[in-house]
């Protein structure tokens, strides 16, 4: 069985509520259940939370709230993998035999069908143990400088700051939107970040963490951006 699983807690300090806040005109969580739903890879589209509401809202966008998370799960310290598993134990002591998970990130609106498909169909013909989105920083993260106790500024890579963007290596980091993996990867927390892993790479402009206010002013530009300029290209207006 393939299942999508979406972890959702109620608690969040930076922004309260996120999980279900509007975005845009929806609770930000319907577009990761929305998009899992229509790409069809999925025999099951669950959400794990530990909150009440949360789970009411899930209900409604169309996917399945099986369990209520323990509390021991969801405290600010827990990690994602720790409540894939839990997910997963819980399904096969259920009758759901799973073989391959997909962790979706409820606050990922950016998420596209065809890389949540491309993801799997890479994991599935290689001997990996997870297929996971990437992104690339904008900068050469070489060059990076660190302000310095009194105020002044320095490298934090010296050997690298006075060398060309074009003869550095191209740096990358999560995403933050989609983890696919083999069941048995996730139960036996087999390290995500190692080379038994598949990038997935995104552009940059499908990719905007999170996590404070102003993350989430700037996702809410970008996508409005992002489909006025979708809707141009279905107007015939900009070029595709």
């Amino acid at each position: 069985m393939k299942v999508a699983i979406v972890p959702a807690r109620g608690g969040s300090r930076r922004i309260p509520r996120k999980n279900i806040k509007n975005f845009l005109g929806k609770p930000i969580i319907a577009y990761s259940i929305e998009v899992a739903l229509r790409t069809g890879l999925f025999d099951r589209v669950i959400v794990s939370t530990d909150d009440q509401e949360i789970a009411d809202v899930a209900l409604a966008c169309g996917a399945e709230v099986p369990f209520i998370r323990p509390a021991t799960l969801a405290d600010s310290f827990t990690g994602t993998s720790a409540v894939v598993k839990h997910a997963i134990e819980w399904l096969n002591a259920n009758g759901s035999i799973v073989e391959y998970a997909c962790c979706i990130y409820a606050t990922a609106p950016f998420l596209q069908e065809r890389y949540l498909e491309e993801g799997y169909v890479r994991l599935r013909q290689s001997g990996g143990m997870y297929a996971f989105s990437v992104t690339s920083f904008p900068f050469p993260v070489q060059r990076a400088i660190r302000i310095t106790s009194d105020g002044g500024v320095e490298p934090m890579f010296p050997e690298s700051i006075m060398m060309r963007s074009q003869d550095l290596e191209e740096a990358y980091h999560d995403a933050g939107q989609f983890y696919w993996g083999r069941a048995e990867a996730f139960l036996k927390e087999v390290a995500t970040f190692s080379r038994v892993s598949l990038p997935i790479v995104l552009p940059r402009h499908l990719v905007q963490d999170i996590d404070t206010p102003e993350d989430w002013k700037n996702a809410e530009l970008m996508f409005q951006s992002l489909h006025a300029k979708r809707r141009g290209n279905h107007e015939g207006c900009i070029p595709d």
